[in-house]
């Protein structure tokens, strides 16, 4: 019997050097995207997936993530006071009350693996999905994690997201080779890390969400530093590879890097033309901002 999915780590220790000094004293999955932090977006994919426990792995200076999910009685006896109620309903419905939350402190920065091996203690022996919060996912009506839970679900094995990428970039991500199996699901023949483009054994890149089995965290107690000095998950997905079949999945929706400035932008700019409150006036502004530049 295939266990289901409830269970989704989100590592949020990363220090957000790429968009210092905002990040300085800010986590940089709070940073917002129109309206919600990066986080939410990531913990409402992860909801919306079937999931019922984050799994939050912190690092010292990312206290403003747990205020977030936390209740704010201040606030909302004040919204409640000044009959904000729209706003009132917005604070208090951040995460439905079914979802619990559990905090992990990871007390060094020694990378992803490490990230996700704090978090053994709360996963136990079940299978378990990873969100990259500054991998911000457009998917549609199916959000990608919900496709890659039924995924799993079909053929109870691990999956990863991935999309192509330009072979010149490849040196930026994990990068898989694949045996074509149906529409764009694949079956992982080997995975590497930030390959050189020569050497790249195609140009799919992995994305920031993955369900993997127990089995994984096993495996990471056992794997060295490895690039940049820190434990990588993809090393360990490598060993993985060698006992269990994983999947690659070409996710359907829209991949916004958030971890960089220029997709920060984008995402900022695309959702808020979506925004149910924005859009018109919006999609206004930037057409006369457009002409005036002419």
């Amino acid at each position: 019997m295939t266990s289901k999915v409830t269970k989704a780590v989100f590592p949020v220790a990363g220090l957000g050097t790429r968009f210092l000094p905002a990040t300085k004293a800010n986590p940089k999955e709070m940073l917002p995207v129109v309206d919600k932090p990066l986080i939410q977006y990531a913990a409402e994919e992860a909801e919306a997936a079937g999931i019922t426990e984050l799994i939050f792995v912190t690092g010292r200076s990312k206290n403003s993530i747990i205020d977030h999910f936390d209740k704010a009685y201040e606030l909302e006896a004040e919204l409640e006071k000044k009959n904000k109620d729209k706003m009132l309903e917005i604070v208090q419905n951040i995460l439905p009350h079914k979802i619990s939350c559990v905090y992990i402190r990871q007390a060094e920065p020694l990378g992803l693996g490490h990230a996700i091996l704090c978090a053994k203690p709360v996963i136990g022996n079940e299978p378990f999905a990873i969100l990259l919060a500054d991998d911000l996912i457009d998917g549609g009506n199916k959000g990608c994690l919900k496709q890659m839970v039924e995924i799993y679900e079909r053929h109870n094995s691990g999956v990863i997201a991935v999309e192509r990428v330009p072979q010149e970039d490849t040196d930026k991500y994990g990068i898989v080779e694949v045996q074509k199996l149906e529409g764009g699901l694949s079956r992982i023949k080997s995975i590497v890390e930030k390959p050189d483009p020569a050497e790249a054994p195609s140009d799919l890149s992995v994305v920031g969400r993955y369900i993997l089995p127990p089995e994984i965290m096993g495996i990471l107690e056992k794997t060295g530093k490895g690039a940049g000095g820190e434990i990588q998950l993809t090393d360990g997905i490598a060993k993985l590879l060698e006992k269990k079949e994983v999947h690659a999945w070409e996710f359907e929706g829209t991949r916004y890097d958030c971890g960089s400035k220029l997709g920060y932008l984008q995402a900022t700019v695309e959702f808020a033309l979506k925004h149910p409150e924005l859009q018109k006036d919006f999609e206004e502004y930037l057409l006369n901002f457009s002409k005036a530049k002419k």
